[in-house]
């Protein structure tokens, strides 16, 4: 049996607010496709909060391969670097997470604002719903009509999604199974068919179930 490949990421946008000694902070974190769509919401936040004294980000993307951060000003160490590193804790990667901070007059210490940027962040990580895919692997089937009628009563044993099912003088169905299971779902069909038939992989994908 295959191994299970799981990609972990944000469902969406999220936002949220948390307040420490009178520093408002707001947390946003938002799945993201590429480092210039990461830039580009973090050029998005900075813009609608531009009154604020704060806009700290971080962003993870293509695993760890890419991960860059900023703290805007605050002490080195003490706001990019915990905000990223909540990303990575929470196993997500192409996010990105911008927390606001609207300062209230009274200094939060080092290890103040370390906590503080790293609540804010987990916040809006939640927020955003983490969520994990698992990959698929998809096929096509082309059989006649009275093998497609059994094979069809076994694809649901396999969990097996169908994309599309096409009708002409022979039937070409096309789904997708875990990877996982793959393997087994091809032997089941060749056994049915008596080696007749065989299914051919069209790609792989991530997907959500």
């Amino acid at each position: 049996m295959a191994d299970t490949v799981l990609y972990t990421t944000l469902e969406g946008e999220g936002e949220a607010e948390y307040t420490e000694k009178k520093s408002i902070f707001i947390g946003y974190a938002a799945h993201v496709e590429s480092e210039e769509d990461a830039l580009s919401r973090i050029k998005s936040r900075k813009s609608a909060f531009s009154d604020a004294r704060h806009n700290v980000w971080a962003y993870l993307c293509n695993g760890e391969i890419v991960a860059r951060y900023s703290d805007d000003g605050e002490p080195q160490g003490t706001a990019g670097v915990p905000v990223l590193d909540t990303v990575k804790k929470s196993g997500v990667t192409d996010a990105v997470v911008v927390v606001t901070r609207y300062f209230g007059g009274i200094l939060l210490g080092a290890g103040g604002l370390v906590r503080a940027y790293s609540h804010t962040a987990r916040l809006a990580l939640e927020a955003a719903h983490i969520i994990t895919y698992e990959q698929y692997t998809e096929l096509e089937i082309s059989c006649s009509y009275s093998e497609y009628q059994r094979y069809t009563a076994e694809l649901p044993r396999f969990g097996a999604v169908i994309d599309d099912t096409v009708f002409s003088d022979r039937v070409t169905v096309l789904l997708a199974v875990k990877e996982s299971v793959t393997e087994a779902l091809c032997l089941r069909i060749r056994e049915l068919s008596n080696g007749n038939t065989v299914p051919t992989v069209r790609g792989k994908r991530f997907d959500y179930r």
